[in-house]
Formats: C-alpha cells, structure tokens, sequence
C-alpha cells in the first residue's frame, strides 16, 4: 500500500494556507494604511503648529480674516488655511488653522482649493494677543510679595523662616 496525500487533501490544504496569506496581507496593508495616515497627521500637526507660532512671533498684531497657502514639507505638498476673529476677551483674537494634503495629481487653484469638498488632516486653535508679553529676555517676577521668605541666620535648623511685618 501506497502512503500519501491524495488530491483533495493537497487542494484542502493549499485553501487553507492561501487563506491564511490573504489574512495576513490584509493585516499587513492595514498596518500601511494606519502609518501612513499618522505620519500624515503628524506632519499637519507641526504645520498647523508652526502657523500659530509664526502668527504669535511676528512682529505686527494679526489682522481680522481668512489667509490661504500652499507650501512644501517633507517632500510633499501641503495646503493650510488660517482664520483669524477677535475672541470674547478684549485684545485677544482666535487664530484657527487647518492643514491638508494636496493632491498632486490636481492643480491646485487659490479660489477652487478652499470651497473643494475634501476634509481637513488637521486643525488648530490658538490666541494672541495683548495678553501676551513680547518676547525680552527677562524671566516674569511671578510671586507678588518676594519677600515673604528670607534666609535665617548660620546654624539655626531649616535655613529659611517667614518674615512677619517688617522684621525678621
């Protein structure tokens, strides 16, 4: 007597193991995709970032309205839109901006690319304003009395000790 696989189990087999190939491919193209998408997102992110930043560093206050461009990161092209309103705090304006991928396949057109009805990678919101100081090189004196606390005097146990009216 013959031992052996026969056909059927041959072709059984050979299901079972094309099977579980097209599983993991589908796993693999799925772990792809969710890299692509956060790198993707990560890259809108510090655009959207940087726009801010840009906004609250310049040297003149924003001006009220709606700025648009287009411009190249990590070899791609990127599309971001800004808008800037007065918040509910006098002297302070809101600055939203939106990143996107631009497809390269489409020119983009100024007018045609902001009303397009792809969705938005990224969007960030911020303030500027009054309330924040320009930048001077001088750290901020936060406390408001400074000098609540005063060093004791050598040899005495904690080193420090709380001044009360105008002795200590």
């Amino acid at each position: 007597m013959r031992r052996g696989f026969t056909l059927i189990e041959v072709l059984v087999a050979l299901v079972i193991v094309a099977v579980a190939v097209a599983a993991v491919l589908g796993a693999l193209t799925t772990a792809a995709n969710s890299t692509i998408y956060l790198r993707d997102k990560t890259f809108a992110n510090w655009i959207a970032l940087n726009r801010l930043t840009e906004t609250r560093l310049a040297a003149a206050a924003p001006v009220d309205g709606k700025t648009d461009g287009v411009l190249t990161y990590a070899g791609r092209r990127w599309q971001w839109q800004q808008e800037i309103a007065a918040a509910q705090i006098p002297g302070v304006k809101r600055v939203d901006v939106r990143v996107r991928l631009v497809d390269d396949s489409k020119p983009v057109a100024a007018d045609q690319a902001i009303s397009s009805k792809t969705s938005w990678t990224f969007a960030a919101t911020g303030l500027v304003g009054a309330a924040v100081a320009a930048p001077s090189g001088q750290l901020p004196i936060w406390d408001p009395a400074p000098k609540l606390l005063q060093p004791k005097g050598p040899g005495t146990p904690g080193g420090r000790t709380v001044c009360t009216g105008t002795t200590c």
